[in-house]
């Protein structure tokens, strides 16, 4: 039947069931072997694998990430663990410059399978250093997909996916969901369950306004539109799940029936995952249908401080959600 599974149990149970079900997949990356992980995602892989395929790496990260992506291209299918995307930028030339444009540049002969996973966005508590959304950053590079689970069956079925693609994937996690627990069906349970990557899933069907997210957000768009479904107002919420190659087609059909569009990030506005899709939009058949402008919410414009109320501020709350929706709506 259907299972109490948090994200953390899930991410662990497809990087257990990928390992066993093909021996070209390793994960490398600080802490993820005889620590279980600095998350506990790879709690118990060190032990049942061992050392050829769970490998702790030194603070290295250009170092581990340009093993990994040699390693891909050697035709092994490595999954690169940042402790946080704030790290990656150590790497960011690797991820680019070495993964995602080598398929094109040697004109397919040359795929390069690997994953790079790791918490990305705001914590809690932890300042601008590690706060950041790189949503934006990598879903702007041809030749990366990009992946960004807000649920447990996202979290499992998006990494069984990701490993299983031979393109480069940056899957971007969020430390404050690995310890939310969510319904997992029994389909979901399964060794063969994936989430295609490129297909958005509706949360939550509504007639009146579209709500757009990707990562925790969509948690707070679904807790918004029960909040405003109280006063007669039906969200229909969309759970983005990929940023790249995005599913503008699902966002479309949404806005051609709700009329209003609201789109909701962690990161910041400018250049933003939802400035993206306001333009797609605009460009696209459903503009016509838009019975109002479509209003972005997202983070504060600034470094995340440190300080809890001023944290709270800088990142979309529920009632910033509400407050976009009636002002989109006129109410």
């Amino acid at each position: 039947g259907v299972a109490q599974v948090t994200v953390r149990d899930a991410l662990n149970q497809a990087l257990d069931e990928e390992l066993e079900r093909d021996e070209r997949v390793f994960l490398l990356g600080e802490e993820v072997a005889q620590y279980d992980g600095a998350y506990k995602i790879s709690r118990g892989l060190w032990k049942k694998y061992g050392d050829k395929r769970v490998i702790d790496t030194p603070i290295s990260e250009m170092g581990f990430a340009g093993i990994a992506v040699g390693a891909a291209m050697a035709g092994l299918r490595p999954v690169c663990e940042f402790m946080t995307f704030n790290f990656s930028m150590q790497a960011i030339d690797q991820v680019i410059n070495s993964a995602a444009k080598t398929c094109y540049m040697s004109a397919g002969a040359i795929p390069v399978p690997i994953v790079f996973r790791g918490p990305n966005g705001a914590s809690a508590g932890v300042a601008a250093q590690h706060s950041q959304c790189f949503a934006a950053w990598y879903g702007h590079c041809p030749g990366l997909k990009v992946v960004s689970p807000w649920s447990a069956e996202d979290a499992k079925g998006l990494l069984k996916s990701a490993i299983r693609d031979d393109n480069p994937v940056v899957m971007l996690e969020n430390e404050l969901l690995y310890g939310v627990a969510f319904e997992l069906s029994e389909q979901a349970q399964s060794k063969d369950f994936v989430v295609p990557i490129g297909k958005a899933k509706i949360e939550r069907p509504g007639t009146h306004i579209t709500l757009v997210a990707h990562s925790r957000p969509v948690g707070h768009c679904i807790e918004a539109a029960s909040v405003l479904a109280k006063e007669g107002v039906e969200c229909e919420v969309i759970n983005l799940r990929t940023i790249r190659p995005m599913d503008i087609e699902t966002v479309e059909a949404s806005v051609v029936k709700t009329n209003h569009l609201v789109t909701v990030e962690g990161g910041w506005p400018q250049f933003g995952v939802g400035a993206e899709i306001c333009a797609r939009i605009m460009e696209g058949p459903a503009f016509n249908y838009l019975d109002a402008p479509a209003v972005r919410c997202t983070g504060a414009d600034v470094p995340m401080p440190y300080a809890k109320i001023l944290e709270d501020n800088c990142t979309p709350q529920v009632k910033d959600i509400i407050f976009a929706v009636k002002k989109t709506l006129n109410i």
